[in-house]
């Protein structure tokens, strides 16, 4: 492939990885690693690794940031549930 387009893709995984390091809210992280996850599968389509960026895809982009998602629910609790609690 074209050298100026490997070196944009991994310019953009580079920022998003940044991105995600640098985040503090875990639900805020969760859609920054989806980007993440997307970015690295458009680095390994240009790098013509197409099975691998579908299983990147697959689990960068959409089952991990949801598994985040559900469990950052599941842990925080309502305030009035807190409340009610002590």
């Amino acid at each position: 492939m074209d050298d100026p387009l490997i070196v944009v893709a991994l310019l953009l995984v580079a920022a998003s990885a940044t991105a995600a390091v640098a985040t503090r809210d875990p639900a805020r992280q969760a859609l920054v690693l989806a980007v993440l996850g997307t970015v690295l599968a458009v680095l390994f389509t240009v790098l013509q690794a197409p099975d691998v960026a579908l299983s990147q895809l697959a689990v960068g982009s959409a089952l991990t940031p949801l598994l985040i998602m559900l469990s950052v629910r599941k842990v925080r609790r309502p305030k009035r549930k807190r409340e009610t609690d002590r």
